[in-house]
């Protein structure tokens, strides 16, 4: 039994590491095809692009919006409680400013758009994979990586930066509308204040870690798909691997990114 379980452990870490290595080889050869790709009329559309970053960006746009502006209020309530038993109420603006934009607005933007993003790009290239349309895209002479992975690949690096300075800023307002009473300030004041202590760095922090992700998701999900086996069901397990695959690394990365971007 014991000798059985090492076994298991060991075929998943070396699945693991396999799948890594595919996911830095998709990664090199999605900007190998960006660059010589007109070279051998395997160049990129740009309009493929401008699609992913709709698909991706814009149409994920009134969720983010949306659960930003509630983040921004919950952490308004509980640094204003925080904060309350030391008489410090004055410095939830400064506290929810920085810490939106270094870590609350990329991470969530990050879940949401794996969520989104990351299961259709695992269902939509596991789902070619079982009708055997990646190697039909083969023999017409299509180098699937460009075709498939390069422009998700683009449109979230190009998109998730976008999101998170929106994010940025609804989740301030979220937090200026509970607390502009307490702290007995008006709306334009609160966010003057909140734009006028934050630095470049504050929102390069953020800006950094949303490219990060956006390269996490389409890479998780591009490789979790090209890995799909047994048909439909393959499929949809393929796109719940993605899904909780990129938030973990999503998770992991944050961490390992905030502990450098702050020293």
């Amino acid at each position: 039994m014991i000798f059985a379980q090492i076994e298991k452990i060991g075929i998943m870490s070396a699945q693991a590491i396999e799948r890594f290595g595919f996911a830095v080889r998709l990664f090199w050869d999605s900007f190998y095809w960006l660059i010589v790709g007109r070279r051998y009329k395997q160049r990129v559309r740009f309009h493929q692009i401008v699609e992913q970053v709709r698909v991706n960006g814009f149409d994920a746009l009134p969720i983010v919006l949306a659960l930003s502006f509630v983040v921004g209020m919950m952490l308004s309530i509980q640094l204003l409680y925080a904060l309350s038993d030391f008489g410090a109420e004055s410095e939830v603006l400064r506290a929810i400013a920085k810490s939106v934009t270094r870590e609350f607005a990329p991470l969530i933007t990050g879940v949401i758009v794996a969520g989104r993003s990351g299961a259709a790009i695992a269902a939509r290239i596991g789902s070619q994979v079982v009708s055997q349309e990646i190697d039909a895209l083969r023999v017409m002479g299509i180098v699937p990586v460009r075709y498939l992975v390069l422009p998700p690949l683009l449109g979230l690096m190009i998109s998730m930066p976008l999101l998170v300075i929106c994010s940025d800023f609804m989740s301030i307002v979220g937090g200026a509308v509970f607390s502009i009473g307490t702290l007995d300030m008006s709306l334009m004041a609160y966010l003057y204040e909140s734009l006028h202590i934050l630095t470049v760095n504050d929102v390069m922090q953020g800006l950094i870690k949303s490219v990060a992700f956006g390269i996490i998701i389409a890479l998780v999900g591009a490789t979790t798909g090209f890995h799909v086996k047994g048909g439909a069901e393959g499929v949809g397990k393929a796109t719940t691997s993605a899904v909780v695959i990129s938030i973990s690394f999503i998770v992991l990365v944050d961490m390992i990114a905030s502990y450098f971007l702050t020293q």
